[in-house]
């Protein structure tokens, strides 16, 4: 509108009016500058996209009345509108936008004020190059509307995909969650029988002093495991991250590490702590725990598989207001199929375990709005980096 108004009409008929056209350019610039400004929400409100998208052709219809009607090539930026339209409306709102479109240029064929141009001779054309802008215009607005609408779906279609995943996988969660707490209360009888048969070998008196130790050992493996199962139902109740938690980053860590070397004695690991962590927390609860036990268990796996007796790293670091967990190991490392399966569900075909400690590890670390990833490690093995944010951070 303002280049016609501006630049068409003083050159080819300078004796046209131009104050109407600029009047209902500056009109509709301001309209779209206060939608854009988040002005105008009752027009949002209010049948939206419809009324916007009418608003606009009776605008233009305004601008052909005052500079020529139908005789004005840009009548057929009228088409762009109705296009926009049927690519986002209802049937029934697009049918009525095209009805007040054909409206408006039935008027102007009947109703307008004409041009005359300055050189009469030239009129066919100029009419056929306004003709070919019009067609530029329409086409450039046409291609780059369905380009921009092309690329929502195709970012809606990636979210839905990615929400139809988190469901399929948090469905898996709950039934693991429900086969957990059944598999607690059936493994408490056994786990009692053999806590009692322990308790009757160790009372022998001709027991070796060795075969004592591993009794002893024995013992405290099968309490280990009731703890556990009797934490199962304890922790399913409370308050996941959201509702609250804090812990100082130095206890929940020493916890952690403490609670796996009871579960793996013959295991070892090594915490280094970076100072700057004195006095700040985290907010967590047991799941994230689990989390980091099953790195630092993987870890202890991947070291054994290798054939080696090293220790497994752990490297607790401040950066920012983010708490950095280095887990390192010096095994055969992991492959990105594995990572990437991991996230999604369990990994099958495991000869060692049941393929779902690093599964349960990214649904607890995405929970919490930390990260987690695996580096290749200098030297040979892995490093699995958990990045969690610090209390003040997330308040």
């Amino acid at each position: 509108m303002a280049a016609i108004a501006l630049i068409a009409f003083p050159l080819l008929a300078p004796a046209q009016p131009v104050m109407p056209l600029l009047g209902v350019t500056l009109i509709l610039g301001a309209a779209n500058l206060a939608l854009r400004a988040g002005g105008l929400r009752w027009i949002q409100r209010h049948g939206g996209a419809f009324n916007q998208l009418s608003s606009d052709l009776v605008a233009w219809g305004t601008f052909l009345y005052y500079s020529g009607g139908v005789t004005n090539p840009a009548i057929s930026l009228l088409l762009p509108l109705v296009a926009v339209g049927a690519a986002v409306l209802s049937a029934r709102e697009a049918w009525a936008l095209a009805v007040l479109a054909g409206a408006i240029y039935s008027l102007l064929w009947q109703f307008h004020h004409p041009v005359h141009l300055a050189n009469a001779d030239l009129a066919m054309y100029w009419h056929l190059v306004g003709m070919w802008l019009t067609f530029a215009v329409s086409a450039a607005t046409v291609v780059w509307f369905v380009s921009r609408l092309n690329a929502a779906l195709s970012r809606r279609e990636q979210a839905l995909a990615a929400a139809h995943a988190a469901r399929a996988r948090d469905a898996y969660l709950v039934g693991l969650g429900q086969l957990a707490a059944g598999a607690a209360h059936r493994l408490g009888t056994p786990l009692g029988t053999l806590r009692i048969l322990v308790d009757e070998l160790a009372r022998r008196p001709a027991l070796a002093g060795d075969a004592a130790e591993d009794l002893a050992l024995m013992r405290e493996q099968i309490d280990h495991c009731k703890t556990i199962l009797t934490g199962l139902t304890r922790e399913a109740g409370q308050q996941r991250a959201e509702g609250g938690g804090a812990v100082s980053v130095g206890g929940w860590l020493e916890a952690v590490v403490g609670r796996w070397q009871q579960l793996r004695p013959h295991a070892s690991a090594v915490i280094r702590r970076d100072s700057a962590l004195a006095g700040t927390e985290i907010v967590a609860d047991a799941s994230l725990g689990e989390a980091l036990h099953n790195l630092i268990d993987n870890a202890a796996n991947a070291n054994a598989d290798a054939g080696g007796t090293a220790d497994v790293d752990i490297e607790a670091v401040r950066s920012g207001e983010r708490l950095v967990i280095d887990v390192g190991d010096r095994g055969s490392g992991i492959s990105d199929g594995v990572r990437e399966t991991a996230q999604l569900g369990p990994l099958t075909g495991r000869s060692g375990g049941m393929g779902v400690g690093l599964f349960l590890a990214h649904a607890a670390v995405e929970h919490h709005g930390a990260t987690l990833d695996f580096l290749p490690r200098p030297g040979g093995g892995t490093i699995a980096r958990l990045i969690i944010q610090l209390k003040s951070d997330r308040q």
